[in-house]
This record gives C-alpha cells, sequence and structure tokens, in this order.
C-alpha cells in the first residue's frame, strides 16, 4: 500500500498515526504511515512505539487490504484483539459523508473479523470551536524553553516512602485511573520512577512512571504517565505540584517534548492549559 502524501496531508488536522497514536508535528508523518502498514500482521513493535513498555507484542495492526485511499478521504481501519477484539476505521478526510463511510466499513469489517466492538476515529484540528467537541485532546510540552514552574509541594518517589505498601491503597482506590495494572508492573518488571505525594501519611496522588523513549527522528520524548489524585484530596493544588514534578523530571533526563491525550473538559484538560500546553486537536471515537 502505497499513500500520495498529496492527498493525505491536507485531511489530517491532527497528527496521528493508527496504531501509534498521536506523534509530534515534526516527525516523518509520510514515513510513519508507511511503517504502521508494513509492519501489519507481524505482531512487532516499531523501536519508537510507546507502547511496547508494556507487552511483547503489537495488538493493533492496520488491516491493510480495508484501505480506502483517495484524493478527499482516507479510510484506515485497524483491529485490536487484546481485550475486547475491537475494529478501528482512522477517519481523515473533508467529503460530507466521510462520518458515515467510516462507520459502515467499521461494521462491516467488524462482523467479517468477528469483531466485538466497531468504531470510529475522527479528528478536529486545534483553534476551531471546540466547545461541544467531544474525546481527547492531544497536548503537547516543549522542553526547549525549560521545564516551567517548580512544584510547591514535595513529591517523592515510591522508593522513597517511608511506607510503601501504602502505595497498594492509593492504587486500589484508583484502579479506573490504571493505577492497579501499574501498581503491579512495578512489582514483578522493572518500570520508570513514579513520583508519589504524601497528605500526612496517606499517598494522595501519584505520576508515573517516568520514562523516556527515542521518537522516530531520535528526539527523546518523556512518555505518557499514569497520573491522579484520591477524590477526597483534590483542589488542594497535588495535581499540579504532581504535573510539574514530572515536567522537571523530564526535563532534566533530556526529553525534547512530551506528547499526551486528556479528556476534553476534564480536570487534566484545565491544568494543561493552565500550563501552557499546546494544543494538536482532539481524537474522538465513537460507536459505528
Amino acid at each position: 500500500m502505497r499513500f500520495r502524501w498529496d492527498w493525505l496531508a491536507p485531511v489530517m488536522p491532527v497528527p496521528y498515526v493508527p496504531t501509534l497514536g498521536p506523534v509530534h508535528p515534526d516527525e516523518p508523518l509520510h514515513d510513519l504511515f508507511a511503517a504502521v502498514v508494513e509492519n501489519a500482521g507481524t505482531g512487532r513493535f516499531l523501536p519508537h512505539d510507546k507502547d511496547r513498555r508494556w507487552a511483547d507484542h503489537k495488538a493493533e495492526r492496520v488491516l491493510v487490504d480495508a484501505i480506502e485511499h483517495g484524493r478527499r478521504q482516507t479510510l484506515m481501519p485497524t483491529l485490536l484483539d487484546r481485550g475486547p477484539v475491537t475494529v478501528r476505521v482512522h477517519v481523515y478526510g473533508t467529503a460530507p459523508d466521510s462520518l458515515t463511510a467510516g462507520a459502515d466499513l467499521a461494521r462491516k469489517l467488524a462482523a467479517d473479523h468477528g469483531a466485538d466492538r466497531a468504531r470510529v476515529v475522527s479528528f478536529l484540528a486545534p483553534g476551531r470551536p471546540d466547545v461541544h467537541a467531544r474525546g481527547t485532546r492531544v497536548q503537547l510540552k516543549d522542553f526547549t524553553t525549560g521545564p516551567g514552574p517548580a512544584p510547591d509541594v514535595r513529591t517523592r518517589e515510591y522508593e522513597q516512602l517511608p511506607d510503601p505498601s501504602r502505595f497498594a491503597a492509593f492504587a486500589e482506590q484508583m484502579t479506573a485511573d490504571g493505577f492497579t495494572f501499574l501498581y503491579d508492573r512495578m512489582r514483578v518488571d522493572t518500570v520508570g520512577p513514579v513520583l508519589t505525594l504524601l497528605d500526612g501519611d496517606t499517598v494522595a496522588g501519584a505520576i508515573g512512571p517516568m520514562e523516556t523513549m527515542p521518537d522516530a527522528t531520535r528526539r527523546p520524548r518523556l512518555l505518557p504517565q499514569y497520573f491522579g489524585v484520591l477524590p477526597a484530596h483534590r483542589g488542594l493544588g497535588y495535581g499540579r505540584a504532581l504535573w510539574r514534578a514530572a515536567m522537571h523530571w523530564g526535563y532534566r533526563h533530556g526529553a525534547a517534548y512530551q506528547l499526551l491525550q486528556t479528556e476534553v473538559g476534564g480536570a487534566s484538560d484545565r491544568l494543561c492549559a493552565g500550563e501552557g500546553l499546546t494544543s494538536l486537536g482532539i481524537v474522538n471515537q465513537q460507536d459505528a
């Protein structure tokens, strides 16, 4: 499959590559699209795939034979076979019926592959009115101008906790935010540091693991983290302190930037706006 970049680039409002997710706008997008197609079905991770730290094989692949690529519209389907089997059709297009075409294709492919879910992934450019937007906002933290303000509340790494077992209670309360999974990995695998914040003897919040990985251009980037504060301890500035501590960690360890996704209108979305991150647009996933 060969993409015509003069067709695809004008209809790509957000730098987002199927199976890889959001990427830096300066990365070679054309090469990345070609790479995920070439890699489809091998189960291998590309060297710069952030998901390689969590599994030993790639669970999502591009359905190469089902790609629809035209001047005004490109539909790029993927199949995720971990958890509920899911077909996702990524819609890059300006045609009036692009989303409808994507939904039709997602339902057909879900039936063909026996998938549990059929979904459509669409994109909204930064700067477009998004008061009613849903989904996640792609945020860019650029470290070329420094890490930003220092945290005004002390944080410490998990290993420095006076009673590390208290993290287990925090993780259990924050299962929905992924911390039970993270805690399991912390106990059996070598993962990067997890920064914590104590309120008395309670682990009130955490962010991590703190890790960097080169992107496709070999620039080191700070990888996304699990990030959360206990409900009873929100509104005290703890989330901002953890975030700033993480940014200082990334800066000290040579990261050029970080990309992350925040729920539109959520607490992390507002935090990133207040910390001056750049919006690269919105990604929306919905059932077909």
